[in-house]
């Protein structure tokens, strides 16, 4: 039913995080505000379960150099993203972090209907485009070196 179900690759429990009202079938809907994937993150219970996830792979660490972090820029996930970098940032001040926001491709048939846009599909873009703008500038502000990937020239942004 999800993509996940076809993942051939074992992970670790320990690198899963499911974060349950916004799952397929959850009671949350999506997320998709910055301000949604935020406020995730300041559940005291979300925090003190990802510093236990994160501080378990630190210590089997010899050498930690650095983190890398993939995020989506344009839902809530930038928000979750933002916080998870702060977090790294100040527990870890002294490593870098790499940072990747990711955008998709957005259709040109979207693009084209711009007249024809509902108001649920320009709020849409209007998500779209605040959540990529505050994802870039508090991801940037918390990594070492902030890199946008899209395989749109725009970063999805029109």
């Amino acid at each position: 039913q999800v993509w996940s179900d076809y993942l051939n690759v074992h992970l670790h429990p320990k690198s899963i995080y499911v974060i349950r009202q916004y799952m397929h079938d959850g009671y949350c809907g999506c997320l998709e505000a910055f301000g949604q994937g935020e406020s995730l993150l300041q559940d005291p219970g979300c925090i003190e379960e990802l510093e236990d996830r994160l501080h378990f792979y630190v210590e089997e660490c010899d050498y930690l150099q650095g983190f890398q972090v993939l995020c989506d820029l344009h839902n809530g996930f930038s928000g979750v993203g933002a916080k998870v970098t702060e977090l790294l940032y100040d527990e870890y001040s002294g490593k870098g972090i790499l940072t990747w926001g990711l955008t998709p491709v957005v259709s040109n048939m979207g693009i084209l209907m711009v007249g024809f846009f509902s108001l649920q599909g320009s709020q849409k873009n209007f998500y779209r485009l605040m959540n990529t703008a505050l994802g870039i500038v508090h991801l940037s502000s918390h990594s070492s070196l902030f890199c946008p990937l899209s395989l749109s020239g725009s970063l999805g942004i029109k």
